[in-house]
């Protein structure tokens, strides 16, 4: 994988996170710390289209129908023990 060499510009309380992170041993450097945020957005980005696909595909789904959870409870004890 190539790598490209960015700049980029901190308020002094971004940066001073950025070094603390640093001196806790999270991270060897400044580049492996914002790599690993952009991860995690990335994840957590992928996590919400997830889970709005999920939330279309329910309201696709049709109608909601009543539920009956001792109707429930009780096919799970039937079927599980």
């Amino acid at each position: 994988m190539s790598t490209v060499r960015k700049t980029i510009t901190l308020t002094d309380q971004q940066d001073n996170w950025v070094k603390a992170q640093i001196d806790a041993g999270h991270y060897s450097n400044d580049s492996d710390c914002i790599r690993d945020l952009i991860r995690r957005e990335q994840e957590r980005s992928a996590e919400i289209e997830a889970l709005r696909a999920a939330l279309d595909e329910g309201e696709a789904s049709g109608e909601p129908r009543p539920f009956n959870l001792a109707a429930f409870k009780h096919r799970m004890l039937a079927a599980h023990g």
